[in-house]
């Protein structure tokens, strides 16, 4: 008879809810106009040999672009200041900053990259999934896509890995909330676009005057 091998589950660890009366700001407005309006996160668990390690993505709601990420042992503010760290656009432009409640986006870490740059925090109503919706999707993407089709032996593996498959996510990933195109294609055509507009807004102007 063959040997059946036991499935890992994942035990959630038990946490406190961040109780702070910061208001639900984002208030599920999802689709922006602009780039860095506003930006989203949360953390997820992937099995990397024996044990849990943890994923932090930050996205860009206005096209659905991983701007940011990292992945480690422990769920923490680190882990969430690692991905910001990874953010190659100015954090200056960020408008407004989205979680949900969970600790380890309270605390004085995230308070300081917040304040230095003068962005907004928004959180989640307490338990309500719904108020991050679109991470909450993502994740089950990741998941399907990226963790149940691989097997991490070591955080190098998955730090690798990680890497490629954001960089297929954002370049190569067709997605139905941006028309069928890629985030990074429809960043570009904003962009193109918002600069063609100025451009000839700018030349009616002076015809006008």
């Amino acid at each position: 008879m063959d040997c059946v091998q036991p499935t890992a589950h994942f035990k959630v660890p038990a946490s406190s809810c961040n109780e702070a009366k910061t208001a639900n700001v984002l208030d599920r407005s999802f689709s922006k106009e602009t780039p860095l309006e506003a930006i989203i996160t949360d953390l997820t668990y992937v099995r990397v040999g024996k044990h849990w390690h943890y994923i932090c993505l930050i996205l860009d709601l206005f096209n659905r672009e991983i701007i940011g990420y990292s992945c480690g042992k422990k769920k923490d503010a680190a882990l969430v200041k690692a991905a910001f760290a990874r953010i190659v656009y100015p954090l200056t432009n960020v408008t407004l900053f989205h979680t949900d409640r969970g600790k380890e986006f309270d605390n004085q870490t995230i308070e300081e990259i917040l304040s230095a740059f003068d962005i907004t925090r928004s959180l989640s109503k307490k338990g309500c999934p719904y108020d991050n919706a679109v991470v909450e999707s993502t994740y089950k993407s990741v998941k399907v896509e990226f963790i149940h089709q691989s097997q991490f032996e070591t955080l190098e593996d998955l730090q690798r890995e990680l890497f490629d498959y954001v960089h297929w996510w954002n370049y190569l990933r067709l997605h139905g909330t941006l028309g069928y195109e890629t985030p990074m294609v429809y960043r570009h055509q904003r962009s193109a676009k918002h600069a063609l507009d100025n451009e000839l807004g700018c030349d009616t102007g002076g015809e006008a005057a």
